[in-house]
C-alpha cells in the first residue's frame, strides 16, 4: 500500500520544482487544487490527509470531488477543468512511481475535461476606455498610480500578474523605441513598445518614485507589490465611477483581463496579423487569438462589404393560410 503523502511531496518538490521548474503561479494553482481535494477526501472517507493512501483517490472519488466543485462550491466548468488538470498531472507522475496502481491511475486519467459554452470576449470601446482612464483622481498619489497602471494595461495587454511583477528596470523609456519587458507564461520574455502618451505618463510617474531599479513599477501604499485582488478592485471602482459619464460601462464587468482583450481587439481593428497579436500578448499559439475575430464586428463588416449581393428579390415569406401562419409562429 502506497502512502499518498510522500508521493505528493515528491510531485511538488521533485517533478514540478526541480525537473519541470514551473512558475510559482502553477505551484500555487496545483497546491490549491490538492488542498481542496484532500479536504474533500477527509470528509468523505473520515481519514486525515496525512493517512490517505494513493488507492483512496480512485476515479469515483475524483469524479465526486469534481461534482462537488460545481454543485456546492459553484465553480465554473473552467475552474473544474483547471483542478482536473492538476490531478491528471499528479497521476501521470504517479504512473512511473507506483506502476502497481496502473489500473487505478488509468481510470483517473480517463476522466475527461468538461465542455462549456464559449462566450464572445468582453472588451471596451474607445469611449469606454477614455472614460475609464479619466476616472482616477490624479491629484492624489493613488489616482496617478491607478491611471498609469490602467493606461499601461490597456496599451500593452499585459496579464494582471505581469503588471504587478513589473519593476522600474523593466521600463525602457530612452532609445529609439520605448518599451516594457515582462516575463510571461512559459517563462517567455517579451518586449512591448509604448506609445508617446504612455511614455509621458510613465516618466512623470517614475519621477515620484524612489529611484530603485528593482522596486515595483506600481507599488502598493506600503511600497510592496500590489496583489491581483487589489488591482481588480481598483479597476472595478474606477469603472463604477466612470459609468456616470459613460452609461454603457454599467452593463460591463471591467477587469484587468477585459483591458487585455481591449488591446487585442484594437490591434485587430488596426489590421494586425493574428501571429503578431499572439506575440504581443504572449500567447502560446496564434490560434488562441482567433477568439478576438469572433468579437470584432468591424472586421466582419469589412468582410461582408466584399461579398457580392445576391439577386434574390427582397421580401419576407408569408404563409398563405391562417393555420400555416399559426404553426409558423410556434
Amino acid at each position: 500500500m502506497i502512502s499518498l503523502a510522500p508521493l505528493l511531496e515528491a510531485f511538488f518538490l521533485e517533478r514540478l520544482r526541480k525537473q519541470k521548474h514551473v512558475s510559482s503561479n502553477t505551484i500555487c494553482a496545483y497546491r490549491d487544487a490538492f488542498r481542496l481535494l484532500l479536504r474533500f477526501a477527509e470528509a468523505r472517507l473520515g481519514k486525515p490527509p496525512s493517512d490517505l493512501l494513493l488507492a483512496d483517490l480512485d476515479a469515483p472519488l475524483i469524479s465526486a470531488f469534481l461534482d462537488h466543485l460545481e454543485t456546492e462550491r459553484k465553480n465554473s466548468a473552467r475552474s473544474r477543468n483547471a483542478r482536473l488538470a492538476a490531478i491528471h498531472s499528479f497521476f501521470r507522475f504517479a504512473a512511473t512511481s507506483a506502476p502497481e496502481h496502473s489500473g487505478l491511475i488509468q481510470r483517473v486519467l480517463a476522466i475527461p475535461q468538461k465542455r462549456f459554452d464559449r462566450k464572445i470576449v468582453e472588451f471596451l470601446t474607445t469611449e469606454e476606455t477614455d472614460a475609464l482612464l479619466a476616472a482616477p483622481d490624479t491629484t492624489t498619489w493613488i489616482g496617478r498610480r491607478d491611471c498609469a497602471l490602467m493606461l499601461v494595461a490597456q496599451q500593452t495587454g499585459l496579464r494582471v500578474s505581469e503588471l504587478t511583477h513589473l519593476k522600474q528596470e523593466d521600463v525602457q523609456l530612452e532609445g529609439p523605441v520605448a518599451h516594457v519587458r515582462c516575463l510571461g507564461k512559459g517563462r517567455k520574455e517579451r518586449a512591448i513598445p509604448l506609445r508617446k502618451q504612455t511614455v509621458v505618463m510613465l516618466r512623470a510617474w517614475l519621477k515620484e518614485q524612489p529611484q530603485d531599479p528593482v522596486s515595483p513599477l506600481f507599488p502598493s501604499q506600503r511600497g510592496g507589490m500590489m496583489s491581483r485582488d487589489a488591482v481588480e478592485k481598483r479597476i472595478k471602482n474606477h469603472a463604477a465611477r466612470a459609468s456616470s459619464s459613460c452609461a454603457s460601462l454599467k452593463k460591463k464587468r471591467v477587469s484587468p483581463h477585459v483591458l487585455r482583450h481591449t488591446t487585442a481587439v484594437r490591434l485587430l481593428e488596426a489590421g494586425s496579423d493574428c501571429s503578431v497579436i499572439a506575440l504581443w500578448l504572449g500567447h502560446e499559439s496564434p490560434e488562441t487569438t482567433h477568439i478576438y475575430l469572433a468579437a470584432d464586428l468591424a472586421a466582419k463588416e469589412r468582410a461582408l462589404a466584399k461579398t457580392a449581393p445576391s439577386n434574390v428579390p427582397p421580401g419576407r415569406y408569408r404563409p398563405s393560410d391562417k393555420l400555416l401562419a399559426f404553426l409558423t409562429s410556434l
